[in-house]
């Protein structure tokens, strides 16, 4: 039967990546055209009986009868960031709760002296945390730390718009940082500096933590940094990952870039390309895209 075969291909397919992994391969090129031909085979090798309904979306997301665009050519991750989190779905108090006794032990962190002495105020998260989508920043900027709120910077700005965009908002979404606080800059006034590994692995397990509570269905990754606090070190680069989807622990992640290398680069492709990123998520999500939003920053005839 044609499912068996392609059962046999898929058990084949996958000793053979398990394969590359084991020798340190960590990333295999595959044409757009091999990705849709898999994702036909798959949909007609499944039985009817064996397809399962998508989670219902919530109130701030519609479904659309739109078809799914066909997924770009990129570089497919062999790896992935540690199993599936399979946790219970706290009730919304009980959620509340949780998230509450979270932020307090982060605002009253310590762990990294360097910036404890430097920052004004821990930056937590912000938004919604029933939402089915949350994005992922580098770490909090000058107006961050003053604030105490991802993203409010012009960086935040554009990134607003981004999400308004995309017929959602700040307070339906979840926007929240691989660091919690502001790198310190040591004789510096101005500016901002990477995290370092070090840094990125102490601050992780708050945001692991933030997102184990929320559950998404997907995840937006805003530049190399959030990929390398997500994912770990690795050979490609925002660029290469760039509207790719990756793996963490089971949920879904889009590459994209961060909004403040849209503010260096004003190339309407530049912009369309992270726009497009937006409505493979807004697909995953199974929310509705309009004909005006499909056609955003694209040249006019």
């Amino acid at each position: 039967m044609a499912s068996d075969d392609y059962r046999r291909l898929l058990d084949a397919t996958i000793r053979h990546l398990e394969s590359l992994q084991s020798q340190g391969v960590g990333f295999v090129p595959v044409k757009a055209e091999t990705l849709s031909a898999l994702s036909r085979s798959a949909r007609a090798a499944a039985p009817q009986a064996a397809v399962r309904a998508a989670p219902a979306p919530s109130a701030a997301i519609r479904t659309s009868a739109a078809p799914a665009r066909p997924s770009p050519a990129v570089a497919v991750p062999v790896v992935t960031r540690g199993p599936a989190v399979q946790r219970p779905k706290l009730e919304p108090a009980a959620r509340k709760a949780a998230f509450e006794e979270l932020r307090l032990r982060v605002l009253a962190c310590t762990r990294c002296p360097n910036l404890v002495a430097s920052r004004t105020q821990v930056v937590f998260g912000v938004g919604d945390p029933e939402s089915p989508l949350i994005f992922i920043g580098e770490a909090p900027g000058a107006d961050e730390d003053l604030r105490g709120e991802p993203f409010v910077g012009m960086a935040g700005q554009l990134l607003t718009k981004i999400i308004v965009a995309m017929g959602l908002s700040r307070e339906t979404v979840y926007i929240a940082n691989i660091l919690k606080c502001r790198p310190d800059t040591p004789g510096q006034t101005a500016g901002n500096r990477k995290p370092t590994p070090q840094e990125m692995a102490t601050c992780i397990p708050y945001l692991e933590e933030q997102i184990d509570l929320i559950q998404p269905r997907a995840m937006v990754a805003l530049g190399a940094t959030a990929i390398e606090g997500l994912f770990g070190k690795t050979d490609a680069g925002v660029t290469r990952l760039r509207g790719s989807w990756l793996d963490f622990r089971g949920i879904p992640v889009m590459v994209t870039y961060h909004p403040a290398y849209l503010l260096r680069n004003q190339a309407l492709s530049v912009k369309r390309l992270v726009w497009e990123d937006m409505m493979a998520v807004m697909d995953r999500l199974g929310m509705a895209i309009s004909e005006k939003q499909r056609g955003f920053f694209l040249k006019a005839p």
